[in-house]
């Protein structure tokens, strides 16, 4: 009898492992296949068929990729004639640090010419593209505004229709595109290479979408003729985990979420993790020491960031590798309180904003909230509740704006 019910009990168990298995590997199945989220790229029966036959110009980096592999090579095995990869901030590799001039080359891998974008010209000449018959963008944006894909997105549009040739945009979810925060930039004088779009810090836009509303609320001086393949299955609340490291310094999946938060501390005293292997996820300044026990140093780390601020000194501050990012997906916000904390920790509270840039009268952190506001209400020691409060007015009529250019729900 005891032989019977163990004999019983070890087939349970295998029935029931069996069962956990399968369930399993019919989880994994099910995010993997055409059911889940299909990006406008890995959707190549879409478009191949209009590139055949045409002389290819691609904006492209790092984060262009069918399936596994880039796009570039992909679509050159697929036969597609590309004759030129313009490459945005951090280069067609995506190993260049931020701000950093990137020059024109050969692609030693493919022998196509690459046009930095980031170099001499931020917008194709007329010249780059005089054998050009399609232009393609396939850049993985993150959604906010000074982030400068977008920016590169509207100088290329705006090349695009001054020389009479059509854009197809193969869209990417936004990993950002739940939240839709931040002051609305609305002064040309905060314009600037990190922010030239009147939007709040986070738009909530795919790049497919920013096309249209770049179209349609005249930023350029002629409309582009755009197509865009549409991200499959997909909607602004969906959670999307980036296949590729958007940028050196975005390099977790942590980062990418917290980005919009936490670059908002370049222009101040902190130290965002730049100059670390674990950038936009701690924060830190050595005047913080005593008021904090976490702490790193800051080095230069060539292809993600040479002169961080405070290279090499230690810093003291808040560690968020470990924050549930699910809490800024509950709240749809930016989170502020990060920055009136330190801010009010910070012993030398004159030089925590930095000092205004002598040729603008602008400083950098105005440039990349995009209003000289949010600095002034911190220091006066308004609430977080009325400082969200006064953004309001410009984040509703944006919200309205927005919503017609949406191509997902």
């Amino acid at each position: 009898m005891m032989k019977f019910t163990s004999l019983l009990f070890l087939t349970l168990l295998a029935i029931s492992n069996i069962k956990s298995t399968a369930q399993i590997a019919s989880s994994k199945q099910g995010t993997s296949k055409k059911s889940g989220i299909v990006t406008g790229a890995d959707q190549t029966e879409k478009y191949l068929p209009y590139l055949k036959g045409k002389r290819i110009g691609l904006v492209a980096n790092q984060s262009s990729i069918i399936g596994k592999k880039s796009s570039v090579d992909s679509l050159k095995s697929l036969g597609i004639k590309i004759v030129k990869v313009f490459g945005p901030e951090h280069g067609f590799r995506g190993n260049a640090s931020n701000g950093a001039v990137v020059n024109n080359e050969i692609d030693a891998k493919t022998g196509i010419p690459i046009i930095s974008l980031y170099g001499k010209n931020e917008k194709p000449t007329k010249e780059q593209l005089a054998d050009i018959d399609l232009m393609v963008f396939d850049i993985q944006d993150v959604g906010c505004r000074y982030y400068t894909n977008i920016n590169t997105l509207e100088y290329v549009m705006e090349a695009c229709a001054e020389n009479n040739k059509e854009l197809l945009i193969l869209d990417r979810p936004n990993p950002n595109a739940y939240v839709v925060d931040g002051p609305v930039m609305t002064d040309d004088k905060f314009k600037s290479a990190i922010g030239i779009h009147y939007t709040p810090m986070t738009h909530g836009m795919t790049i497919g979408e920013f096309a249209q509303y770049l179209n349609g609320e005249g930023y350029l001086k002629e409309r582009c003729s755009i197509k865009i393949i549409k991200v499959a299955n997909y909607n602004h609340d969906m959670s999307y985990v980036l296949p590729i490291h958007p940028s050196p310094n975005l390099n977790t999946q942590q980062a990418v979420m917290l980005f919009p938060s936490l670059c908002m501390f370049e222009g101040t005293a902190i130290n965002e993790g730049r100059g670390t292997y674990m950038p936009f996820t701690i924060l830190g300044a050595p005047a913080l020491k005593g008021k904090y026990s976490f702490s790193y140093k800051p080095v230069s780390i060539p292809g993600m960031s040479e002169r961080p601020n405070h290279k090499d000194s230690v810093c003291y501050g808040l560690d968020l590798r470990n924050y549930d990012i699910s809490k800024l997906r509950k709240s749809r916000q930016i989170n502020l309180s990060w920055l009136i904390e330190l801010y009010n920790a910070y012993p030398d509270k004159a030089r925590f904003f930095g000092q205004e840039r002598a040729s603008t009268g602008v400083s950098p952190f105005d440039l990349r909230i995009g209003t000289d506001q949010l600095r002034k209400q911190i220091i006066a020691g308004v609430s977080e509740a009325d400082i969200r409060k006064s953004w309001e007015p410009g984040l509703q009529k944006f919200k309205a704006i927005r919503a017609k250019y949406l191509l997902y729900p």
